[in-house]
């Protein structure tokens, strides 16, 4: 019977699916509901929470922000934020040795993202022997954030921090909130306030 009946309307001719005028507008509502739900998961991401409940006890009155994509680098925020990429306070984690045989402690560099910090400077500054780049394992471990998402606040332990002083040029600056969609505005004062940080040339 079943295929009695798929044959018979197998003759029929191709209908094309009839088109509404309510269609975009219901494409557009479900695209929007779906940036929405986007938006909510990340602004309620547990790193992403952590630091808007610091930020929010500092008395920052700057909101998280979702941006469309992820941003990992200065660049690719600047890009999404329309500003100059200098505005753009990079979250770096150093590991650092007062000796070479020492074991390796974080340093939180929040540098403009119009350089390039130079670690051999920030290690003679700080009488260290060693400056150099975190992997992801120790970035995760010792902050809390994934590689692309640190924050300058809301890590799992204080850390030693430096802010270039370049910052300081720009009247906002926008700084990763844990997760690489979402950044916050600040000001250089306040970044180093809620930091804990200290002023330095980094580059």
């Amino acid at each position: 019977m079943s295929e009695q009946v798929f044959e018979k309307h197998s003759n029929l001719p191709h209908r094309q699916p009839v088109k509404t005028a309510h269609e975009p507008a219901c494409r557009a509502a479900r695209y929007r509901a779906r940036v929405s739900d986007t938006a909510d998961s990340i602004l309620t991401h547990p790193s992403v929470a952590r630091v808007r409940a610091t930020l929010a006890e500092a008395g920052v009155q700057g909101a998280v922000v979702v941006l469309d994509g992820a941003a990992r680098t200065a660049a690719q925020a600047a890009a999404y934020l329309g500003v100059d990429v200098a505005q753009i306070a990079n979250s770096l984690v150093f590991t650092t040795r007062v000796s070479p045989d020492a074991s390796p402690e974080p340093l939180l560099v929040l540098t403009s993202g119009g350089h390039r910090v130079d670690t051999a400077k920030v290690a003679a500054d700080l009488g260290l022997a060693q400056v150099g780049r975190a992997d992801a394992d120790f970035v995760r471990e010792r902050t809390g954030f994934a590689i692309g998402g640190v924050a300058p606040v809301g890590h799992l332990a204080p850390l030693t921090t430096l802010v270039d002083s370049a910052l300081a040029a720009y009247e906002v600056i926008w700084a990763a909130a844990g997760h690489p969609h979402a950044v916050f505005p600040t000001t250089f004062a306040e970044l180093v306030r809620i930091s804990g940080g200290h002023v330095a040339d980094v580059a």
